[in-house]
């Protein structure tokens, strides 16, 4: 059984078409980060496993899930729970993992349709990841918030952010311990119903993305 880290906060009108799309032998953890809309006990009534994670922030979200999926299959995959990624695309990612052929598969988004990823998102994104790219030499065009890779070996690197510098410092510790990365592409849906974007969403979320970034560069 393949545990599925969603960090959470405030998605439970995507929970139900995202878990119900959910490959077999595939178990969900939603991390749930403060959620006040009932994410939390949506996750439950649908068979979820549920993290409460106090400490604010993304990565810190992602490192409570990671920490409880099973050590015992050793391949954990993580995706956002907004429904912008299909669970179906879990297979591909865990993978080349599971098989020793790479020690990190992350999903290069393409979008689906129209507004899926605002501009202005991707253009960030993309100067981010040259800069991996031009730091690391690793073979990628997106942060990746769509990912497989072995536990320990993720645990093993130490990574201290907690917001949303995670996946940054992620690529970037992956490329200085020379892990083979891959990348594959995933399609990228507009979020579903009822949900917001805590980066892109509003002004507060994109700066405050833009500080943790930064400070992950900065090291």
């Amino acid at each position: 059984m393949t545990d599925v880290v969603l960090p959470c906060r405030d998605e439970a009108p995507a929970l139900p078409g995202l878990l119900a799309r959910m490959p077999a032998g595939y178990r969900v953890i939603v991390a749930d980060n403060g959620s006040a809309d009932g994410s939390a006990d949506v996750a439950l009534a649908l068979g979820a496993v549920v993290v409460q994670v106090p400490e604010p922030g993304y990565g810190a979200a992602v490192h409570a899930g990671v920490l409880a999926a099973d050590p015992a299959d050793g391949v954990v995959c993580v995706l956002d729970a907004d429904g912008s990624f299909d669970p179906a695309d879990l297979p591909a990612l865990a993978g080349p993992v599971r098989a020793g052929a790479a020690d990190l598969v992350v999903g290069r988004r393409r979008p689906s349709a129209r507004g899926a990823w605002p501009v202005h998102a991707r253009a960030g994104n993309a100067v981010l990841a040259a800069r991996v790219r031009r730091v690391t030499g690793l073979p990628v065009h997106d942060i990746g918030p769509i990912r497989a890779c072995r536990r320990d070996a993720l645990l093993a690197l130490g990574l201290r952010d907690r917001r949303y510098g995670y996946p940054l410092e992620l690529l970037l510790a992956a490329g200085r311990a020379g892990w083979r990365v891959r990348e594959v592409d995933v399609a990228y849906h507009p979020r579903a119903a009822g949900t917001r974007s805590k980066v892109t969403g509003t002004v507060r979320g994109t700066l405050r993305a833009v500080r943790d970034m930064s400070a992950v560069l900065a090291r």
